[in-house]
């Protein structure tokens, strides 16, 4: 019995360097990527835009995704058209089927090497694991937004975000380079274990909940009046305390209490104190200075074991 083909996706954002550099590589040089024995499809996101460098041409690539947006004929935007470009090919059903499907990204913010989950699906779960077993990355769980839809990995039956930072837009980093393979490739053993029916998963798991995100104070037209505070820049993963100054003006003697955390004030379950993707360049226009999470300790189901077997083995 054959193995099921794993979509790779690097440059979904076209000023994100990092893993377009590697795939070029890994296409010259097949031996350079540790496969695990798996077929592997290797293919740019969005590569009109990355020869732009710039993070999308008409819409970000990475929210086009969503089943409504794709099935409306009136949107015929760039981004639009190679999403679909992409499921027509490399979806379950193309003519290059994959299963799963792993998007390479990389991140202005302190989030170090980490991976984004969307949504429960036992798959998804299992596939995290048994890279969080591994490497021990922290997983970012993002669900229930409805500001925030339409993901790549989300149109494939299984699927995550390997997210690595800090790393300037359009900047090649030497260690963002290897820290993006080294979670690639336990991601690849990972799904090889599962095929062969040789994968175990840890007791548990810890994901980071999303509870919702934080914009910069603006005023009555919209303007940012202040900035992420100097003490909370590449604090990701690390609890705020109450009280804890968010935001920065330099105009500003003091910091005002609005503009300290609460999480109550805020909105947020009291539990939900854990930032991430703080200051992240892209997320200014989608009204994003950080994001909230509650940090959870799950216990493996067996069910993530079997879905995820049951996919891998074509």
């Amino acid at each position: 019995m054959g193995r099921a083909q794993v979509l790779v996706v690097a440059g979904t954002h076209g000023n994100e360097r990092n893993a377009p550099a590697l795939l070029e590589r890994w296409r010259s040089e097949p031996q350079a990527l540790n496969r695990a024995g798996l077929p592997v499809q290797l293919v740019l996101g969005n590569p009109v835009a990355l020869g732009a460098n710039r993070r999308y041409i008409d819409r970000d690539l990475n929210r086009c995704f969503a089943p409504d947006l794709l099935a409306n004929p009136a949107l015929q935007q760039l981004e639009m058209q190679r999403a679909r470009e992409l499921l027509a090919e490399f979806a379950p059903t193309g003519p290059n089927p994959c299963a799963v499907a792993i998007d390479l990204h990389s991140t202005t913010s302190g989030m170090g090497n980490s991976l984004v989950v969307y949504g429960r699906r036992p798959a998804d779960l299992a596939l995290a694991a048994g890279i969080q077993g591994r490497l021990g990355l922290p997983i970012y769980l993002h669900e229930a937004d409805a500001a925030q839809t339409g993901f790549l990995v989300e149109r494939w039956p299984c699927g995550l975000v390997i997210e690595v930072g800090p790393v300037a837009q359009g900047l090649l980093s030497a260690s963002i380079l290897r820290q993006t393979q080294l979670a690639l490739e336990a991601a690849l053993a990972v799904l090889a274990e599962a095929a062969s029916g040789v994968l175990r998963l840890p007791a548990g798991l810890q994901v980071y909940r999303h509870c919702g995100s934080v914009d910069l104070p603006r005023d009555g037209t919209g303007e940012a009046i202040a900035c992420v505070h100097p003490a909370l820049e590449r604090q990701d993963w690390k609890p705020l305390r109450l009280g804890q100054p968010l935001f920065w003006n330099p105009a500003l003697k003091g910091c005002p209490a609005d503009w300290r955390f609460d999480p109550d004030a805020l909105g947020f379950p009291a539990e939900a104190h854990w930032p991430v993707f703080i200051n992240e360049a892209a997320y200014g226009e989608k009204g994003i200075a950080f994001s909230l999470c509650r940090r959870e300790r799950w216990s493996s189901d067996a069910a993530w074991l079997q879905a995820l077997q049951a996919l891998t083995a074509a």
